[in-house]
């Protein structure tokens, strides 16, 4: 199969691009290091094994395989292999409860569900994997032809079933290698999401493989831990993960300022600005933004933290304005099942995010969610705008904003202090109809499986009970 036929044109069936893309390379060439130190010959003869291991359990070209695993080599070697069978891979995060997957299975119709006898446990990024099981499902062919299906993060409601063909992910992977600031051959990215989920998986995992970049998943999930990894190589680092884990960097007791430390690249979510400028103080280096979307993967980025909050759009990305939302084009829907014209319409996929397009830079600015606009006593309230305000006061870690009959404010605050002074100062800096009606901080703010603040309110509030 050629690049060009690779590039234009790859079936399900297709397993070519697996190897071409993905595995091709040096056989010691290091592709994972750290706690578990894997090259590409190694790696190749994981996937191959189980790849046998699949085909035994009854995978075949054309089916679908669910994968239940947490990160891990298992995973990866898991992923690889239904691939190179010319299969679909559904991705199940391994924290989903038994009920949770069991609906997802009936929804899919995997042939085979893939999972873990045991898991090691901890604060761990990258796991220990005992066992991995295959166990049959329904012999079916898979529901549509995309390589691989995700369920969206659900910060703000029910999870979407999302699925991208080959092409989609050889594209984005191409796309990563043309934006300035992503790490470069014989450099190493310290992987903090999870490889489940679209910026673990397609900007550490896949994009790491092809370009030749050592992915280190640190010990723990901690600052320190984090850190050791930056230090455990002479070769340049970027570290990339999510603003939770710029909370872990920088809320660390250590004054270490690696000299391998390249950059930090955060997505999921809008950085608060205190928190990049608690990074730029304690590191020195730049914070770079990353946009992007399942349905889709990255379509922006300011890697060298000069445009901050707006981004640029990814190479080959068109996005515009339309009334206020940023809209993405998309040839075909993402979404299986029924249309979602609401989502995705005549080639264009509403993302749901307010943002404005400068016509004279082409940067973008994302604002928040489109349906953060609510009416109070005839006055409209922009609760993106209010949860901009608090996030920008000094001391605030984190912030939802959400109406629940009237405005109210869930605080990560650090150190941990009284709201009033969140209120003094947020009350210089917003019209009174604008301002919170309550306020309640926590520990820490309940996030989804990606590291996104959940927005629901019903969880809000829980997480505030208990």
């Amino acid at each position: 199969m050629s690049t060009q036929q690779i590039q234009e044109n790859v079936a399900i069936t297709d397993a070519g691009w697996v190897d071409e893309i993905l595995l091709a390379g040096p056989d010691t060439q290091l592709v994972f290091s750290g706690p578990v130190p894997v090259d590409r010959a190694t790696l190749r003869r994981l996937v191959a094994e189980r790849r046998a291991e699949l085909a035994a359990g009854g995978l075949r070209p054309g089916g679908a395989a669910a994968l239940r695993l947490p990160p891990s080599i298992g995973y990866v070697a898991s992923l690889l292999a239904t691939w190179q069978l010319g299969a679909q891979a559904i991705l199940l995060d391994h924290r989903l409860t038994d009920f949770e997957v069991d609906r997802a299975a009936d929804r899919l119709s995997p042939q085979v569900i893939v999972s873990a006898n045991r898991i090691s446990g901890g604060l761990r990024v990258f796991h220990e994997v005992a066992e991995v099981v295959v166990t049959g499902y329904r012999d079916r062919p898979a529901e549509s032809d995309h390589a691989i299906i995700q369920l969206s993060s659900g910060s703000t409601g029910p999870s979407k079933v999302i699925g991208r063909t080959a092409n989609d992910l050889i594209a984005e992977i191409r796309r990563y290698t043309q934006i300035d600031g992503v790490p470069l051959p014989g450099e190493r990215i310290i992987l903090l999401p999870s490889m489940v989920h679209v910026l673990g998986l397609v900007g550490g995992l896949l994009y790491g493989l092809h370009a030749g970049v050592t992915l280190v998943p640190p010990e723990r999930l901690t600052g320190d831990s984090i850190l050791d990894a930056v230090e455990g190589d002479a070769s340049p680092a970027t570290v990339l993960g999510v603003p939770f884990h710029i909370g872990l960097l920088t809320t660390t007791v250590s004054d270490r300022r690696p000299s391998q430390l390249r950059r930090m690249t955060t997505g999921g979510e809008l950085v608060p600005p205190s928190t990049a400028a608690a990074f730029d103080a304690k590191y020195g280096v730049p914070l770079g933004n990353m946009y992007g979307m399942t349905e889709v993967g990255v379509t922006g980025t300011d890697l060298h933290g000069e445009h901050r909050p707006a981004i640029r759009p990814a190479p080959g990305i068109q996005i515009r304005e339309v009334a206020g939302e940023l809209q993405i084009a998309r040839p075909a829907s993402p979404y299986l099942g029924p249309p979602v014209p609401e989502r995705w319409a005549d080639g264009w996929l509403r993302t749901k995010d307010a943002g404005r397009l400068d016509p004279r830079t082409g940067l973008v600015s994302i604002l928040g969610r489109l349906d953060s606009q609510v009416t109070i006593g005839g006055l409209q309230v922009d609760l993106a705008e209010v949860e901009h305000a608090i996030n920008s006061l000094p001391g605030v870690r984190a912030a939802v904003v959400v109406f629940d009959s009237v405005i109210s404010a869930y605080l990560e605050l650090d150190p941990a202090g009284a709201t009033d002074r969140v209120e003094a100062e947020l009350a210089e800096r917003l019209a009174n109809y604008k301002l919170p009606r309550s306020y309640q901080q926590l520990t820490q703010l309940p996030r989804t499986t990606t590291g996104k603040l959940v927005r629901d309110k019903s969880a809000l509030r829980a997480a505030a009970a208990s």
